[in-house]
């Protein structure tokens, strides 16, 4: 069993930026960052391989946002600049069965909590 916990979101002006961790209990596989705004299906948003070197991203995020990880730290993060309201969601980590990504949820057994963030002026 592995425990995710997300942490850095907040509030943040349109065009602003924020970082977010996810600290994982164990070593993880390929894993994933998902979001879900008020009234939607959670979605993807970017995915990265269990060595990092595969990363992916949804059109909506590509060149805004940036999926890392550390595997000493047992760490994943999600950098997201030029944040847009449409960005507003509560995101979560999640970690793969497998060690390549996948933006199947099924595939993801794993799931933290969630961290709000919210991008308003």
């Amino acid at each position: 069993q592995v425990q995710l916990v997300e942490s850095g979101g907040g509030v943040v002006q349109p065009g602003g930026s924020l970082s977010l961790s996810c600290a994982a209990s164990a070593t993880t596989l390929a894993m994933g960052w998902f979001r879900q705004a008020p009234g939607k299906e959670r979605e993807p948003v970017a995915i990265i391989s269990f060595t990092g070197t595969t990363k992916k991203y949804v059109d909506s995020v590509k060149g805004r946002f940036t999926i890392s990880r550390n595997n000493d730290r047992k760490a994943l993060y999600l950098q997201m600049n030029s944040l847009k309201p449409e960005d507003t969601a509560v995101y979560s980590c999640a970690a793969a069965k497998g060690v390549n990504p996948t933006y199947s949820q099924r595939e993801y057994p794993y799931w933290g909590q969630g961290t709000q963030v919210t991008v308003s002026s």
